[in-house]
């Protein structure tokens, strides 16, 4: 790996990925559609482009060796997932680009079966969004079983950390620096799982500079299951104030959704908060002899000083 583009370079994952490339010293081309979003991130190149036209597609991805696909979607418009990805592919095979990395998420697994998800789980989605980005994943692998291309797929869960305001979590952090209730959807007795930007970063380079990954999926988890009480109190806490949230159920979004499009979007994915998706990525340490996870503690901690500095 000695080339790459980050497609979806301007978001908290495409961040980290652009943070790890560097620590590495590779060369590495950033993409997205806003040249001012790009700036900061240091790259050997800049290129701005709607991923959903090929020509623009294929400009952001000739020359590279590798692509590491981040990009992400708000959730009214999922839908595009599948015809981003179609478009990445074809692209990829016209410049001859090697390897595709995709990130992706828990939601095509669907409904849990089992405590924890390991990448032998049936994907099973039940919602708009799971389906979107099972077919997303599938498009990325056919691709390899047609001989077009090396793809794998990285499935990551709820992220926190710098640069990542459009997270689940990050809200809370800004609530505790403002004085201010956090918002929690479902039940806060509840496990869940969070990865720090920084880790998720390092995992996903890794994994796309070792061939023997691709053709298949893997999954990359936080430092351990935490429940949103234990996770709001640590952040309020260690920013030095009383912790305080509300919550919210699937029948207070359905209401909020009539006036928020946003919390429409969210109602289907209240099944996450009900029977939590926790990520077995024992098959990546296996291959990689470790998996970063910074203990909560200490990514929380970074976070805030990130936080105090943007």
């Amino acid at each position: 790996m000695e080339r790459v583009a980050i497609f979806g370079a301007a978001g908290a994952i495409g961040h980290a990925v652009a943070g790890e490339l560097r620590r590495r010293g590779l060369w590495f081309r950033v993409v997205g559609r806003r040249r001012a979003a790009l700036e900061p991130l240091e790259a050997a190149e800049i290129v701005e482009a709607d991923l959903t036209e090929l020509r623009a597609a294929g400009d952001a991805a000739r020359g590279v060796d590798t692509i590491i696909y981040t990009v992400g979607i708000p959730y009214h418009r999922f839908d595009l997932h599948p015809r981003l990805m179609t478009t990445t592919v074809e692209a990829a095979v016209v410049t001859k680009v090697t390897r595709l990395m995709v990130v992706s998420s828990v939601y095509s697994y669907g409904r849990p079966e089992t405590p924890r998800v390991a990448e032998t789980h049936p994907r099973l989605p039940h919602t708009h969004k799971g389906r979107m980005r099972k077919e997303q994943e599938d498009i990325a692998l056919q691709a390899q079983k047609d001989g077009l291309l090396q793809a794998a797929v990285v499935r990551l869960p709820d992220f926190y950390g710098p640069h990542a305001d459009n997270s689940l979590a990050n809200p809370i952090f800004r609530a505790a620096m403002d004085g201010r209730k956090a918002n929690w959807l479902g039940s806060v007795d509840l496990p869940h799982e969070f990865i720090f930007t920084p880790d998720a970063g390092r995992g996903i380079v890794e994994l796309a500079s070792r061939m023997e990954v691709y053709g298949e999926a893997w999954n990359l988890g936080g430092p351990s299951p935490i429940s949103g009480r234990e996770f709001i109190t640590r952040v309020y806490t260690q920013a030095g104030a009383k912790p305080r949230w509300r919550t919210a159920g699937p029948a207070m979004l359905w209401v909020a959704g009539w006036f928020n499009t946003q919390m429409r979007e969210l109602v289907e994915m209240q099944y996450l908060q009900q029977t939590p998706v926790i990520l077995d990525d024992s098959k990546a340490a296996q291959l990689l002899g470790e998996v970063s996870k910074t203990p909560y503690r200490a990514g929380i901690a970074e976070t805030l000083r990130w936080m105090k500095g943007a």
